[in-house]
């Protein structure tokens, strides 16, 4: 099994920065740095500076320190300041209640629900996505309006890296599950906002794509795109085509263009899940957990 590394401990870069006199373009920066041993999530740890760490240098963002950075809440960002929406999300669709069915290509797929194509690519026994999910019909799945973005508001964007969501809307639960246990209605596979026949990998799935491109140390030079990150593009030697669509914290949109962050359908906790990461300084692909009302991209599997 591969081994949980704390990937992207959460501070408030940009409010940091505005301190500084930095730049404050990036509202609520999260800063990452996984280690070689396992590493859990508390308010007073500090980010690690090993060989491994992705520690964001001054080389790479707007002037922030390779040093550690210690995830103090006094940096303003904590469970209770994230904002939860109060709205329902419509349960995961079952097999029963397909209502359309999805057009197949070589290599491609048309998800009949708004007809858009996606890429798609084989690598060992699984089939993927090889782009982001941009679904976003509010009016299928209410909760898609307002808990759903595109980075910076802007469409282009949505284009380019898909949209982000929140865990609870990403896996079609209730709001009130980013406060609170999923477990018992976490299905396997669970369909989420993918499209039918596909479904939001867990944890151990994104762990068999590791497995089959090398293993996770080298997983990201393996799956990133050969451009669009600021520096350490990929190889994109199996045509998954992992691009940096950054991430929202509630606060603001950061990081597009050095880190790629994707949901798993495995939750943490009662307030936080596990997503994958891929940093623009790194080889490796890393595990990591955090809250569930952060915006993240969203890679689907098919079933």
């Amino acid at each position: 099994m591969k081994q949980r590394v704390t990937l992207f401990g959460m501070v408030a870069i940009a409010l940091i920065f505005t301190a500084c006199g930095g730049d404050s373009g990036n509202n609520g920066t999260e800063v990452e740095g996984g280690s070689s041993s396992s590493v859990v999530r508390s308010s007073s740890s500090s980010v690690g500076t090993s060989s491994s760490s992705l520690v964001i240098s001054s080389s790479s963002v707007g002037g922030a320190s390779s040093s550690s950075i210690p995830l103090s809440s006094s940096v303003g960002i904590s469970s209770s300041s994230i904002p939860v929406s109060s709205s329902s999300v419509n349960a995961s669709p079952s097999s029963s209640s397909v209502l359309c069915s999805n057009t197949y290509g070589t290599n491609t797929v048309t998800d009949c629900r708004d007809s858009r194509t996606y890429k798609t690519v084989v690598i060992g026994s699984q089939t993927w996505m090889a782009e982001n999910l941009n679904y976003a019909d509010s009016s299928a799945m209410s909760s898609l309006k307002g808990d759903s973005w595109c980075y910076e508001n802007s469409a282009d964007s949505c284009a380019k890296y898909g949209r982000l969501y929140t865990w609870t809307v990403a896996m079609g639960l209730a709001s009130s599950y980013q406060s609170a246990s999923a477990a018992a209605v976490i299905s396997v596979p669970h369909q989420g906002v993918c499209p039918y026949g596909w479904h939001i990998p867990t944890n151990d799935e994104w762990t068999t794509l590791e497995d089959a491109v090398g293993g996770s140390d080298v997983a990201g030079t393996m799956l990133k795109s050969t451009s669009g990150w600021e520096s350490g593009n990929g190889t994109d030697s199996y045509g998954f085509s992992a691009l940096p669509g950054g991430y929202f914290n509630g606060l603001g949109f950061s990081l597009v263009d050095y880190y790629g962050l994707w949901w798993t359908a495995t939750e943490y906790s009662s307030t936080d899940a596990y997503f994958q990461g891929m940093s623009s300084n790194y080889e490796s692909v890393a595990t990591d957990y955090y809250f569930k009302s952060y915006g993240r991209s969203l890679r689907c599997l098919k079933d």
